[in-house]
């Protein structure tokens, strides 16, 4: 609820890129007049001329990310602070670092695991004790995979062990920003594993529940009729912990996250396209060349935006019954993403929402009031068997 201590409801941060142009234009689209909006980055002429674009009036804060003092003042100044600067691993933790001390509400678009679960052993207490909710992956990574899982559970009977399995369709274009962040989790696949089994040994399953992810395996699925891929991406870790902290997964939670083709020949394509990228990811001069092609702060067209679509199909079964549910939209990466982080922003900052602290899921701090803004903006979530 809005808090006259503070000059803002809501900040963008990086509101002059690429991604954060669009989610700059999706928040003024969508926000109440009434609503204390602000962009910040670091070029006053470049937040003067977002600020001049349609839509609610917006106040603009010049801030650098590399200046740890500036993003402390930032984030003691609004409720809520949604930041689209990365990659995470490299500008993220000063901010995530402020919002935790200053008790404000933290939001991002980060696909980096690493990235999360140090930010779990860093600053998850502190959050917890100022009452901040940091809430990482707002965008399509993760939110129609966790509200997705969410609202297929819902489905199913209680109190009885559960598996899911989510299957990706998608088609779309990469930015810079994508590319740089992706080349970042792969370039430091050992640490981030390390990262992750420290973060497993000291937040344990909860007492008398188990939570799984499924590895699966590459080939034909039965369940599902396509050819798969085992998606190692942050969705199903994000799946995983809002059933960690939400009973209503049951007492045995189990899920799977795939990459789903029509036909072998695509799904083997995939494979290795993935594999090739992995490995030039550890060379320093092939992540250099790959970035070159596509820049920070370069990404898809209106007119390639508007070809682009996603389909995320969910089967999940449990004490005898069973469900097929799907989460679907337009352009995942940026038209899309736009709207998740920013309804994800103004539901925190204005939804009654179940009293929540430290680092949480949009499962578990917003759930349904969110699925029901992202229907409202053209999301669908639909029971189809």
């Amino acid at each position: 609820m809005p808090d006259d201590t503070r000059d803002f409801d809501i900040v963008l941060l990086g509101a002059t890129g690429f991604t954060g142009g669009l989610v700059a234009d999706a928040l003024r689209a969508h926000a109440s007049p009434g609503a204390r909006l602000a962009l910040a980055g670091r070029s006053p002429a470049r937040l003067e001329a977002a600020s001049a674009r349609p839509g609610v009036e917006v106040g603009c804060v010049t801030v650098d990310v590399t200046d740890p003092g500036s993003i402390r003042s930032l984030a003691a100044r609004t409720r809520v602070l949604a930041t689209t600067v990365g990659p995470y691993l490299v500008h993220g933790d000063p901010v995530v670092a402020a919002c935790a001390e200053a008790g404000t509400d933290y939001l991002d678009l980060t696909g980096e695991p690493e990235f999360v679960d140090l930010t779990y052993l860093r600053h998850h207490a502190r959050a917890v004790r100022t009452g901040a909710r940091l809430v990482h992956a707002c965008g399509f990574d993760s939110v129609p995979h966790d509200l997705g899982a969410q609202f297929t559970v819902a489905q199913l009977l209680e109190d009885v062990p559960l598996v899911v399995h989510g299957y990706v369709r998608m088609s779309g274009t990469l930015s810079g920003g994508t590319v740089a962040s992706a080349l970042e989790v792969m370039a430091r696949l050992r640490i981030g594993r390390a990262t992750q089994r420290i973060r497993r040994q000291v937040e344990p399953d909860p007492p008398g529940r188990t939570v799984r992810i499924d590895p699966g395996r590459p080939g034909r699925d039965r369940a599902s009729g396509w050819w798969v891929l085992p998606m190692p991406t942050i969705d199903p870790l994000v799946v995983a912990e809002s059933a960690r902290l939400l009973p209503r997964y049951g007492p045995d939670f189990t899920y799977g996250h795939f990459l789903a083709s029509e036909g072998p020949l695509a799904a083997a394509g995939l494979a290795v396209g993935a594999g090739a990228l992995v490995a030039a990811a550890q060379v320093p001069a092939a992540r250099r060349a790959i970035t070159r092609l596509r820049p920070a702060g370069s990404g898809p067209s209106p007119e390639q935006r508007r070809r682009s679509w996603f389909a995320v199909r969910f089967h999940g079964s449990g004490g005898g019954t069973s469900v097929v549910t799907e989460v679907a939209g337009g352009d995942p990466g940026y038209s899309e993403t736009a709207t998740m982080l920013s309804q994800a922003a103004l539901c925190l900052a204005f939804d009654d929402l179940p009293e929540t602290a430290g680092q949480v899921t949009t499962a578990s701090a917003m759930g349904p009031a969110l699925r029901s803004r992202l229907q409202a903006a053209g999301i669908s979530f639909t029971v189809l068997a």
